[in-house]
């Protein structure tokens, strides 16, 4: 474990994630109505998965195994979020690839934590 980490909200991936994850839901509020049940959920799906895979992985970081399983399990879902979001975009709900820009830093964060997590 890293020091100076006492619990899963300490990790920099983790408040990031959260933090996306909030924009996320606000962005889809936007979306047309009949998006906000077919693109729109699935974007939060995967947006609230990465910070619940850190979270569940912190829980097991005894097991190293087991905690960097649950990290590549948040860096697929942060993989989805960067292809929903650049649909939305082509489908004229995102007008910017500020937000897939993000998760894409995310993703190479959580790449990293998983590659030196000891």
């Amino acid at each position: 474990m890293e020091v100076g980490i006492k619990s899963f909200e300490d990790l920099r991936v983790y408040q990031l994630s959260f933090r996306l994850a909030l924009q996320i839901h606000q962005l889809t509020q936007n979306f047309p109505e009949y998006e906000r049940y077919e693109l729109g959920q699935q974007l939060r799906k995967a947006a609230v998965s990465i910070p619940l895979n850190i979270v569940e992985g912190y829980g097991r970081q005894s097991a190293k195994a087991e905690f960097k399983h649950f990290v590549r399990n948040a860096l697929g879902s942060c993989n989805e979020v960067v292809v929903l979001l650049k649909l939305a975009k082509e489908l004229g709900y995102v007008q910017d690839d500020e937000l897939a820009k993000q998760y894409d830093e995310l993703g190479k964060q959580l790449y990293k934590l998983r590659e030196v997590w000891k």
